[in-house]
């Protein structure tokens, strides 16, 4: 005989879903993601060398020295710019083909394991980046998220136009998370949050559940005045093959290499297209 239907208790039909919301770069992995596909975009000539070589120096300033807001909107700017005239599509078939082998090494073990806990108790997880979409959503399927917003490229005939639709940073993220709980009807006070920068400040503000993960120094400030968790990411594993530390990365040479990205956006020159 079948079991009788189980009719939920009014506190259990009345709760409404949860969410957790995962900055990407430093918090889920451990880099940037858009310095990560340098190697391809290079091969591809949308990177050439010497203003890879040229970005390389000013990354590495702008990641040791904290992404202040002026800072950041600087660099938004030359992405902006530099990304002008490129093949939307183009881009997409570069991460898509370069995904597992250069994302999936870069996942930190304690956020995989973090993700895999949240979707175990039925909330929604989703990643909140100011990285191009193109390249944060095909990351947040692999992780399984939930849903991700990230920042939006105007595009015009296929191509990047150089303009910013939306760019998914600072309080941008907030509104991020406001507008799908809106929509989806979390209760924010009850939705976490996790990020490693002091930018992201609006992001922890707005939930009940604030987690600062490798801090900077003014977010780690801000954690131990207000009493937020403090978490340290420090292992990153291929997904593949979780219990293999991933070597090559985020430190020494690695971290130069990493560096010729986005952040080293180039468009390929006219002489090479001839």
């Amino acid at each position: 005989m079948a079991e009788p239907r189980r009719t939920p208790s009014a506190p259990e039909a009345a709760r409404k879903p949860v969410a957790a919301f995962f900055d990407l770069d430093k918090t889920i992995i451990a880099s940037s993601s858009a310095l990560a596909f340098s190697k391809p975009l290079l091969r591809q000539g949308l990177i050439n060398r010497r203003a890879a070589v040229k970005s390389a120096y000013a990354q590495l300033v702008f990641a040791l020295s904290g992404a202040d807001a002026g800072k950041t909107e600087r660099m938004r700017a030359q992405i902006s710019a530099l990304c002008a005239g490129w093949d939307v599509a183009q881009i997409r078939s570069i991460v898509a083909e370069a995904l597992h082998d250069v994302v999936d090494p870069l996942v930190y073990a304690e956020a995989a394991d973090l993700i895999a806990r949240h979707r175990a108790e039925g909330h929604d997880v989703i990643v909140l980046s100011a990285t191009g979409e193109e390249v944060v959503a095909p990351i947040a399927d692999m992780l399984g998220a939930t849903r991700s917003v990230a920042t939006r490229m105007r595009v015009v005939d296929g191509r990047y136009s150089g303009e910013v639709d939306f760019y998914c940073y600072g309080e941008h993220k907030a509104n991020a998370a406001r507008e799908l709980a809106a929509t989806h009807g979390y209760d924010l006070a009850d939705c976490h949050a996790y990020t490693d920068s002091s930018t992201d400040l609006p992001l922890l503000e707005v939930v009940g559940h604030p987690h600062a993960v490798n801090p900077d120094r003014e977010l780690r400030r801000a954690a131990d005045e207000r009493g937020w968790p403090v978490l340290a990411f420090a292992k990153p594993v291929s997904l593949r093959t979780p219990v293999v530390p991933a070597l090559a990365i985020g430190l020494g040479a690695g971290t130069i290499a990493a560096a010729a990205t986005w952040y080293g956006l180039s468009r390929k020159s006219r002489k090479r297209s001839s």
